[in-house]
């Protein structure tokens, strides 16, 4: 109890001196603002970011906390949901250097199954498996739906995408898919902030240490590993956004976790 009141106050006191988190709090709720306080470091904010690519954009909680610490970089929102897409829209509405696409990112291109989640975040190509129900009581129940797939290497070369790039993927256990369609565009990326698992929640998705060991197609991500608190009830899946400079290209990856991992 003390703990979390604590962190409380120490939010609290973030948000006082830097007062543009709390307007990314208010817009886009403390998930945003938390990601934008991850992303507020001297070393981050002096690359001058050009391009910010935001793939599994859900309603834009990324994009709106990448908007106020990069005021002047492009962002590319890719969300396969058309109803998460049309939130985003109206979350970002107003800012002239920000688009928005209606489709996922993967190796193929064509339509697929998606697996629209009732909390649309946890939404995947990939089913849910038993420990996923288990930890997420909120974020069980799925429905199918047909979404339109693209290969990030064919469309780069339509959007003229500006360097240097912040490419951000956020995509419930088909990240490697992603990396494989967009393998050349990756490349070109400063910056890849990937949020990965330590324990599989859906069906045959890459892990945390399958992708520290994966090849890449070229893409280096140099990674030291660190230790993190179990949530306070130590039942719940706990994670945090960790942030390393390294030499570029790097990787940061949001890491997700069982109270159970051996």
């Amino acid at each position: 109890m003390l703990g979390r009141l604590m962190r409380k106050f120490a939010r609290a006191a973030e948000m006082l001196e830097r007062p543009h988190l709390l307007r990314v709090r208010l817009r886009g709720g403390s998930g945003a603002a938390s990601t934008a306080a991850e992303l507020d470091r001297p070393w981050l904010r002096d690359l001058r970011f050009a391009t910010i690519l935001d793939i599994g954009a859900n309603t834009g909680q990324f994009a709106i906390a990448a908007r106020a610490v990069f005021p002047s970089a492009r962002i590319l929102s890719f969300e396969p949901l058309g109803d998460c897409c049309v939130k985003l829209k109206a979350l970002m509405r107003g800012d002239a250097n920000f688009e928005a696409f209606q489709l996922a990112l993967g190796d193929s291109r064509g339509e697929l199954q998606f697996e629209r989640n009732e909390f649309s975040p946890a939404s995947s190509f990939l089913p849910l498996n038993q420990r996923h129900k288990e930890a997420f009581e909120f974020a069980q129940k799925t429905q199918a739906v047909a979404v339109v797939v693209e290969r990030l290497d064919d469309l780069a070369p339509k959007l003229n995408l500006a360097e240097p790039i912040l490419a951000k993927l956020d995509v419930q256990g088909y990240e490697d898919r992603v990396l494989r369609g967009g393998a050349q565009t990756f490349r070109r990326a400063s910056v890849l902030l990937v949020e990965m698992s330590y324990e599989p929640l859906y069906e045959k998705q890459m892990l945390f240490d399958e992708m520290c060991a994966w090849p890449r197609n070229g893409i280096r991500v140099p990674w030291r590993a660190g230790s993190f608190p179990l949530s306070e009830d130590r039942k719940s899946i706990a994670g945090e956004w960790h942030l390393r400079e390294n030499r570029l290209p790097w990787i940061g990856t949001h890491r997700r976790y069982c109270s159970n991992r051996k």
